[in-house]
């Protein structure tokens, strides 16, 4: 499957199947989340990996009661580094730049995902706070995003999207 393919394919999942993810696929989703871009290569960001039920609990009351991510047999917390961003960039990499970092790395995971057979979906509906406290990350860390990842056990309906005519503003040369 080649990129096109795997952004193409990608969907959000929110039910999955109690099967183990075999670790050279979830290295693979690591190592394509550790090469996103990143502000002058700073990678301000960590990957918490979540397998165990009262962590994922924790999760589950940091994204709101989304009980269904527990589902999944591992849960990444990505945490944007705002100290070691602001070091070069000032409050504007600690407000900013960290959390593109980690997003970016978001980004790459879910389609490296999709690429090695498994399914995820974005949850950014994150008290960090919470968040945090369930994973016993240090408050230097802020949690942005959580990606349950595992093999779907649902097949939901594709969604639509903005046509490329509502999206894009093209200003010509």
């Amino acid at each position: 499957m080649n990129v096109l393919e795997a952004i193409a394919a990608r969907q959000s999942v929110r039910a999955y199947q109690p099967k183990d993810i075999e670790p050279a696929k979830l290295e693979a989703v690591l190592q394509a989340a550790n090469q996103a871009a990143s502000a002058a290569n700073l990678q301000a960001y960590r990957i918490y990996v979540v397998r165990g039920a009262d962590a994922k609990a924790g999760l589950v009351a940091a994204a709101m009661g989304q009980k269904w991510l527990a589902q999944a047999p591992v849960v990444l917390v990505f945490c944007a580094d705002p100290a070691c961003s602001a070091q070069k960039f000032g409050p504007r990499g600690a407000d900013v730049y960290c959390v593109q970092d980690a997003c970016a790395a978001v980004g790459n995971a879910m389609l490296a995902a999709v690429g090695v057979g498994l399914a995820s979906c974005w949850v950014d509906a994150v008290d960090a706070k919470l968040a945090a406290q369930a994973i016993q990350c240090p408050d230097s860390l802020r949690p942005v995003v959580i990606l349950p990842l595992g093999y779907a056990a649902e097949t939901p309906a594709r969604t639509p999207r903005r046509s490329l005519s509502d999206l894009v503003v093209d200003l010509g040369s």
